[in-house]
């Protein structure tokens, strides 16, 4: 009987190829199952870590969130400013009546009021008027810009000085100033003899007035911060008012010789009220001479005036 060698190794060459392809291919699912088993991790991880980040970026930017709106305690609120608003504004109108008129109205209608004003005719005959408005802080800039409309701007000048150190220290001062006339009451309290009483009233006085000097400057810092000055000045430059050139009429003759007339006279009141008291004086001796001493005198008799009027002829002849 012959014996087939090649027949009966296939069978066993097939199941070992089968052997080894199943174990490449358990082999190959492990490494990928391990693979996704990582990625899967790595991904819940980072599923886990982004809604944590979200919710800090969502807490960084959350308005209503103390951390991110609350500022730090280091951080110092600025000071409030306290300026004082100066501004000159020359103007040239049509009408100064109308356009003064329209400034204080400006200024008053803006919660301000109205200071000096003089007007007067310059010497060609234009008339020209300067006013002073004060006028609210918040409402200088808009004050200004309505005057600057009223007519055509001849000159504008503005200035802004900040006070603000200013006014902290008078503040400042003020309640140490306080504070020290607080402690010289008590000591007057507590005094106990006359000559302390004395003393310390001296200085109280001195300490008072120091604090009211302080008060003033500061009330007039207040004043002057609150309330912006603005000095109009108006103008009408028409043609001045000329006389004819065919010389003075009539009536201005007339309006001459009247104004002449008054001058004259009001010299001659002027005069005699100077010499009134003089002239008095005279009147009130010659009376007292011609009623009261006069009839009291001696009289002569006419031969007695005859013999002394001839005596005085043979004299002069002699």
């Amino acid at each position: 009987m012959r014996i087939r060698r090649g027949t009966g190794n296939r069978p066993l060459a097939a199941l070992g190829a089968v052997l080894l392809s199943a174990s490449l291919a358990l082999a190959g699912c492990s490494a990928g199952g391990s693979d996704d088993a990582k990625s899967a991790d790595k991904a819940d991880k980072n599923a886990a870590a982004a809604p944590q980040g979200g919710a800090a970026r969502d807490t960084a930017s959350r308005p209503g969130d103390d951390g991110a709106r609350k500022p730090s305690a280091k951080q110092a609120i600025p000071p409030a400013s306290h300026v004082i608003r100066t501004a000159e504004l020359t103007l040239d109108v049509p009408d100064v009546a109308k356009a003064l008129a329209a400034g204080r109205a400006a200024a008053v209608e803006a919660g301000g009021y109205v200071g000096d004003e003089t007007t007067e005719r310059d010497e060609r005959g234009h008339v020209v008027s300067h006013v002073v408005l004060r006028v609210p802080e918040a409402k200088y800039d808009s004050v200004l810009a309505r005057l600057s409309g009223t007519g055509e701007l001849l000159g504008r000048k503005a200035k802004a000085q900040d006070v603000t150190d200013q006014v902290v220290d008078v503040e400042s001062r003020i309640t140490t100033q306080r504070s020290s006339v607080a402690r010289v009451r008590e000591l007057m309290d507590r005094a106990g003899q006359l000559s302390e009483v004395v003393t310390l009233e001296g200085e109280l006085s001195r300490r008072q007035a120091d604090l009211d000097a302080l008060l003033a400057q500061q009330a007039s810092l207040k004043d002057r911060t609150s309330l912006a000055t603005i000095t109009l000045g108006l103008t009408a430059s028409g043609p001045a008012k000329e006389s004819d050139g065919g010389g003075p009429g009539v009536l201005d003759a007339v309006t001459g010789g009247w104004h002449v007339f008054v001058t004259a006279l009001r010299w001659l009141v002027m005069a005699l009220g100077a010499v009134a008291p003089f002239a008095g004086i005279l009147a009130a001796g010659y009376a007292v001479w011609r009623w009261g001493v006069r009839p009291r005198m001696p009289r002569r008799s006419a031969p007695a005036l005859a013999a002394d009027a001839s005596s005085e002829k043979t004299s002069g002849t002699g």
